[in-house]
């Protein structure tokens, strides 16, 4: 695969301080970021997700997490759901309690007087990668994907966020021929895992998802995360889509960064465009 000819540079014009919080399964991680250069400043703090992890359990956490830092200024959090008009609409790894829940008002009444921004942690990890990560300086459409236990997915036009995308449910002809199912029941690196695929087994699977996504939008590139793209050496070069390919690089950390990206960007820190009024997610 070839490598995209970077064509403007995205990252923030200006240089300051952001606090990020990203939500998982099994744990929750806050950090603080260095907006100019998307670096972690000092270390994450980690605490276990609570069990069951509803929405009261998991923001009486971050809150907790946030005063530790003694951190005063706009919090992001990144959440495993879609975060739609204020509203959490899906629930991956979290308590199904949150489909429904009014997150604005949830995180009004645990972090009183801040301002607090949710958004998808996908859309987190996408806002990462093209400004300080794989897709940086690459302009037109990147999409990034993440193969983990699904796939998950975010849509960058110039760096600006197009929210909510959920890529991982598109329906594409399975190449084994049992006919249409989701692309995360294809080619996730769960069923690579589940299935004892090799990399040459799987890729083909990953190609076939690829070249669906690529037919409708035309992107300039996909950053392609998840732990597999550690190991991008030995199975980017049998994808076979026309579109460039490039591995996330950011990885464990992204979450926190683009989280802390997207609240700098609502408070007027910095300009990350019009996909960011509160209108816009």
């Amino acid at each position: 695969m070839s490598t995209p000819t970077p064509d403007e540079h995205h990252s923030p014009p200006v240089t300051s301080t952001g606090l990020g919080v990203d939500v998982g399964g099994t744990g929750i991680k806050v950090g603080k970021v260095d907006l100019g250069s998307g670096e972690l400043i000092g270390e994450r703090l980690i605490r276990d997700t609570p069990q069951p992890a509803t929405p009261d359990a998991v923001a009486e956490t971050i809150r907790q997490m946030v005063e530790e830092f003694g951190w005063e200024g706009p919090v992001g959090v990144a959440l495993p759901s879609v975060i739609h008009e204020g509203v959490a609409r899906i629930a991956h790894n979290i308590d199904s309690s949150w489909i429904g829940c009014d997150v604005v008002e949830l995180f009004d009444r645990h972090l009183p007087g801040r301002s607090v921004v949710m958004l998808n942690d996908a859309d987190a990890a996408g806002l990462t990668e093209v400004h300080y990560g794989a897709g940086e300086g690459v302009e037109g459409l990147v999409i990034l994907l993440t193969f983990g236990t699904g796939i998950g997915s975010a849509l960058l036009l110039n760096g600006r966020l197009i929210p909510n995308t959920e890529f991982g449910h598109l329906h594409v002809e399975d190449i084994a021929g049992r006919g249409f199912d989701e692309a995360e029941h294809l080619a996730s690196a769960a069923v690579r895992a589940r299935d004892g695929l090799s990399f040459q087994d799987w890729a083909p699977h990953v190609s076939n998802v690829l070249r669906s996504i690529e037919d409708l939008l035309w992107p300039r590139a996909f950053v392609l995360g998840g732990g597999v793209s550690e190991a991008a050496a030995d199975w980017f070069p049998l994808l076979e889509n026309r579109t460039p390919v490039r591995p996330a690089v950011r990885l464990n950390d992204a979450g926190i960064i683009g989280a802390a990206l997207f609240a700098a960007g609502h408070a007027g820190l910095l300009d990350l465009g019009d996909a960011l009024s509160p209108g816009g997610y």
